[in-house]
């Protein structure tokens, strides 16, 4: 394996460039966008996560020769293409919803003005990271939701790909989840990291509270303790005597999770350890979640269904190429009339109505004028304007970048978050929680 990304991609995408440089169509200007035409079931709304992450690859993206000898040798493109390859950088412009804003069907959530050639070469790369990283925050920002304010840590590594895992982390993350157990997540993005022992841990020592003694030795009191690898009542009492009543935390990881935490809280505090938090680890989703948003969890840590996007592992996201020059310079809209998959041609350009409690009611998509154009928004209206530009003639943004770019994606949508109307949080089926309108 290289370190290039440039084979990560469709076949088809070189297959185009190769036609479109044959014919000449190759280098004419055109608009591709990014949007999905639906929410998974159950969804009301959608969270944009991965644009720090494609913005870098982007800009990275590169064909080094052993990639090109490949192609070569294998004759999926031409000789004349491999030499296009050779010096294919991207110059083209990016506007977009800012990462960490939230999203409806229709929402023109990332557009890319480029030459056909520069552009179409991006559409693996684009759908794979936003489909990706939008699925799991838009499953993310609804565990946030229902855990009413108590803490959510991902550690979902273990379920998934080994880059994915740090994708995940940082996308949950960006969604509202306070910490993650992926170490290069936390080293890449400057997420907070968080762990302490696995029931194996339990299992070396000859017994429960030899192995609560060596961890409390090694990371004093406050540290947390599992205490269900074999009876949950001993456990407890067995970390209290060895930790003292000033013990961080217990977790627990199996059971009937609300019985077992309202019997865990009740020995704690006859224990003394009234300070002592519980936090439960057992296959969570915001449904179970939510279950628990009366029991006394403290909280809260999640795997698999957070890397899954909880049940939807993809958010439905589509790439299509919506307007093009003609001859004379013009543009012209183009769109995709397939029956059930249809799309909107036109340029466009993006705004929230908002009511005068500064409560989403209405998306609106406005047609022709373009990312960045002047959206003829009616005075007297509250309209926040949702595209701004992400890469101009190849340069990406520093703002969206790295830690810094991550720390403001999470910031823009706790923002987001409270201009949702309440229907919004309810997590059984139902509409999206505004309506998207094309002028």
């Amino acid at each position: 394996m290289t370190g290039s990304s440039a084979l990560l991609t469709d076949r088809y995408e070189l297959t185009m460039v190769d036609a479109a440089l044959q014919n000449g169509t190759a280098h004419r200007e055109s608009l591709f966008e990014a949007f999905a035409r639906r929410l998974p079931d159950g969804r009301r709304y959608g969270v944009v996560a991965g644009t720090g992450r494609l913005l870098e690859l982007i800009s990275e993206f590169r064909f080094d020769e052993t990639e090109l000898e490949w192609l070569g040798a294998n004759g999926v493109v031409r000789p004349e293409t491999i030499d296009w390859l050779a010096d294919y950088r991207f110059r083209g412009d990016v506007w977009g919803y800012r990462e960490g804003e939230v999203y409806f069907p229709g929402s023109p959530l990332l557009t890319i003005q480029a030459t056909f050639a520069e552009a179409v070469m991006l559409e693996t790369l684009v759908l794979s990271t936003l489909n990706f990283d939008s699925s799991v925050a838009s499953a993310a920002a609804r565990m946030v939701s229902v855990a009413l304010g108590r803490p959510i840590a991902e550690m979902g590594s273990r379920r998934t790909g080994e880059r994915s895992a740090v994708a995940a982390a940082r996308a949950a993350y960006i969604a509202g989840f306070d910490a993650t157990s992926n170490l290069e997540a936390g080293r890449t993005w400057g997420i907070p990291t968080m762990g302490t022992a696995a029931h194996s841990f339990t299992l070396l020592h000859d017994s429960e509270e030899a192995a609560f003694r060596a961890q409390v030795e090694a990371f004093g009191p406050k540290t947390t303790l599992l205490v269900d690898t074999y009876d949950i009542r001993q456990g407890v009492e067995t970390a209290v005597r060895v930790a003292g009543t000033g013990l961080g935390a217990v977790r627990i990881d199996s059971g009937d999770l609300a019985a077992v935490v309202a019997g865990v809280r009740d020995q704690l505090d006859e224990l003394g350890a009234v300070d002592t938090r519980i936090t439960v680890t057992s296959d969570l989703d915001e449904f179970t979640i939510a279950g628990l948003s009366g029991s006394p969890v403290d909280a809260y840590g999640v795997g698999t269904s957070v890397v899954t996007g909880s049940g939807s592992p993809a958010a439905g996201m589509v790439f299509k190429l919506v307007a093009r020059r003609d001859d004379a310079g013009d543009w012209v809209s183009v769109a995709k009339a397939s029956a059930s998959k249809s799309s909107v041609g036109g340029r466009k350009n993006a705004a929230r109505r908002l009511d005068s409690t500064r409560t989403a009611r209405e998306e609106l998509v406005f047609i022709g004028d373009g990312p960045g154009g002047e959206a003829e928004f009616e005075a007297g209206t509250r309209l926040r304007p949702l595209m701004m530009p992400l890469m101009t003639d190849g340069v990406a943004d520093a703002a969206h970048l790295g830690p810094e770019g991550t720390a403001a994606a999470r910031a823009h949508r706790a923002d987001a978050m409270q201009e949702l109307p309440i229907e919004a949080f309810r997590l059984g089926r139902g509409d999206a929680a505004i309506p998207t309108t094309y002028r």
